[in-house]
């Protein structure tokens, strides 16, 4: 089975990602809340490790009820600093209730987060001619622009890289090597 090139072979995790997830267009709002998450805790990290850790913060989280990590108090967040299965950085872990209390406005304002997000594509995927993903940019003008719609509305550890991620993994642009099964 052909993959695009970046996949790591040696992890089920990272095939099952690939294969299941990523670049496919995503709607439900906990998934969107979910992802973009963790493309927030992958800033200056590898993807491989947050995926390694994917399911304990599933675990701290709440499963990622956003309105559960909006409300998460100091306390609460500060307690999984002990935590050695999770990604214990402070400002990541804190960025996580106050991205979730951007995202019910965001729902509140717009309908749904689904709906804005996927607005900035006018609600289509866009493809893209990818041969190699080597020469796929970090960033984009769409990731910038969301990025900082983003931040406006009070987003946290979304700049235009970890944005283009998140673009990528949900699904609103297809960056899958043109020669992968899965595009």
């Amino acid at each position: 089975m052909k993959r695009c090139s970046w996949v790591k072979e040696s992890n089920p995790l990272y095939i099952a990602y690939h294969d299941e997830e990523w670049g496919k267009p995503l709607h439900k709002e906990q998934d969107l809340f979910e992802l973009l998450c963790m493309e927030t805790y992958q800033a200056g990290l590898s993807w491989e490790t947050v995926l390694n850790k994917r399911q304990a913060f599933r675990e701290a989280f709440y499963h990622y009820d956003v309105d559960k990590v909006a409300m998460m108090t100091d306390e609460e967040l500060d307690k999984l600093l002990d935590n050695p299965a999770i990604i214990r950085h402070r400002l990541k872990l804190y960025a996580t209730r106050s991205n979730a209390q951007a995202f019910l406005a965001i729902q509140k304002e717009y309908g749904s987060f689904d709906c804005y997000i996927w607005s900035f594509v006018n609600g289509k995927t866009e493809i893209h001619d990818v041969a190699d993903y080597r020469q796929v940019p970090a960033k984009t003008e769409l990731s910038e622009t969301v990025s900082r719609a983003l931040k406006k509305a009070g987003f946290k550890f979304v700049g235009p890289v970890a944005v283009q991620s998140f673009l990528q993994a949900a699904g609103l642009v297809n960056d899958h090597e043109n020669d992968c099964e899965f595009k």
